[in-house]
């Protein structure tokens, strides 16, 4: 039997830069977001109007279809809820 894609499910805002995710195997994870938005094109995640503009795509969480990071990362580096 094969694993299932890892998808993110749901997608609440919390507080500063931190969102608790849900996920298809039914893990919820607080992901906290400040660390990666210092460099690059995940600086304009440091801007919290910007950042609380999420939706979900098929698969993960998205912003403006410029930021989107692979669920199995966001499961890796979460906490448990």
């Amino acid at each position: 039997m094969t694993n299932p894609i890892l998808k993110v499910t749901d997608a609440a805002y919390v507080r500063d830069h931190i969102l608790r995710l849900s996920f298809n195997d039914g893990a919820v994870k607080l992901v906290d977001f400040w660390p990666l938005a210092q460099q690059g094109i995940c600086v304009k995640l440091q801007d919290l109007d910007y950042f609380r503009s999420f939706t979900l795509d098929p698969f993960t969480v998205d912003w403006s279809n410029e930021i989107g990071f692979a669920p199995e990362y966001l499961y890796e580096i979460g906490t448990a809820a």
